[in-house]
């Protein structure tokens, strides 16, 4: 650790000490800081508990993010939509409300503590536990298959335990900040809806048809409406996913918030479109996957037991993914592309672009969808043609 992270470590050692106190009532000593992640304003620490009168757990994790001069684009992409106080404070409610769900349902670490002026969440430690990425960069087939399912599945677990609380969760946003600030994501897909038909028009010569335009609008509205509302971290790149003895659990929840739980089995269906990554996913495995999230949520979204019903709910959600990822990675924005995500599954923006389109064709025909089969092997031609020159 360098001096100038050392000192940083302490700073926010020192400030969940003072927290810690402040909420046990009693002295609480936290050491042994080490470093685990975190951006250019963000340190998350594990820490061991020292000194405590309670009961606290042997290890905590600390995070703090430091200013709000600058904003933070919504999930580390395209222009910034919300500063990073709004994001703090959807993080700092979402730990609230998940930790408000029963142990077998908390979808990832609880939390013990926050501060909002002084940016801080104090959480319970998931312990070492292997990441999403190193899994499915390992090369292994099984371990791939089993860190696959596992996500799938413990996405179902999260929709199934958080349907019908919305208003817990707004009533938990409006007592902390006064208001019901958006989802940043979703303002970004309301964007994409005027700003990627402009794009494909000067980038490519391409002119959306206008039922394909109708498709988009409609497929905007899972975010903000939806029948399969339920909670979602929305964030859920590999890195923001560990795999531990309870399955997959997730990190990162600074845009949490709900919206049609289909989007989150597409974002993976879809090769995680907030990354600039490219997951090579047969069909059988996406049906495998898509299989183990709907008997997690059968029973409280009946109707997608019905085949039909869920493969034109899926392919809807996979088709906006598409679309917002053009958004993200189609213009030559280079501070747009650099704030993408990057590990060790990322491949240039061109392939992950052309591979998206060209799986959302073959997905469209397999559903009989030729409007949108159609044109997503016109989009994906196109984009060979573009990068190949």
């Amino acid at each position: 650790m360098t001096a100038l992270l050392a000192e940083r470590a302490a700073d926010v050692v020192s400030a969940a000490q003072q927290l810690l106190t402040k909420r046990m009532g009693a002295p609480v000593k936290l050491s042994d800081p080490i470093e685990l992640s975190g951006s250019g304003r963000t340190t998350v620490l594990r820490v061991r508990v020292a000194e405590n009168s309670y009961s606290l757990p042997r290890t905590l994790i600390v995070k703090q993010v430091r200013g709000a001069a600058q904003e933070r684009t919504t999930g580390g992409l395209a222009p910034g939509v919300a500063g990073v106080d709004s994001a703090f404070l959807r993080e700092a409610v979402s730990y609230q409300f998940t930790t408000s769900l029963g142990r077998d349902h908390r979808p990832g670490a609880y939390l013990i503590a926050y501060s909002l002026p002084d940016r801080l969440l104090i959480l319970s430690d998931l312990g070492e536990n292997a990441g999403m990425t190193a899994a499915l960069r390992s090369g292994n087939k099984t371990t791939t298959r089993n860190a696959l399912m596992a996500f799938a599945q413990a996405l179902g677990r999260m929709h199934a335990a958080t349907v019908g609380r919305e208003a817990d969760f707004v009533a938990l946003l409006r007592r902390v900040n006064g208001v019901h600030r958006g989802d940043g994501i979703a303002q970004q897909a309301e964007s994409s809806v005027v700003e990627v038909p402009r794009l494909l028009q000067r980038e490519l010569g391409l002119e959306v048809p206008g039922e394909f335009a109708e498709r988009i609008v409609r497929g905007n509205r899972l975010f903000s409406a939806g029948r399969y509302r339920a909670f979602s971290p929305s964030d859920l790149c590999p890195d923001n996913v560990m795999i531990n003895n309870d399955g997959a659990r997730f990190l990162d929840y600074e845009w949490g918030g709900f919206r049609d739980a289909t989007l989150d089995i597409a974002y993976a269906l879809v090769s995680f479109p907030g990354c600039l990554c490219d997951i090579e996913l047969s069909r059988d495995r996406a049906r495998q996957m898509v299989d183990a999230w709907r008997a997690e949520v059968v029973g409280v979204f009946p109707t997608l037991a019905d085949d039909d019903a869920l493969a034109e709910r899926i392919l809807e959600a996979r088709l906006i993914w598409v679309w917002l990822t053009t958004y993200w990675f189609l213009p030559a924005d280079h501070a747009r592309i650099a704030a993408a995500r990057e590990h060790g599954l990322s491949t240039p923006r061109s392939a992950a672009l052309i591979n998206r389109w060209a799986a959302l064709a073959e997905d469209a025909r397999c559903s009989g969808d030729d409007l949108v089969g159609d044109f997503a092997d016109e989009v994906s031609a196109m984009l060979e043609e573009r990068w190949a020159e």
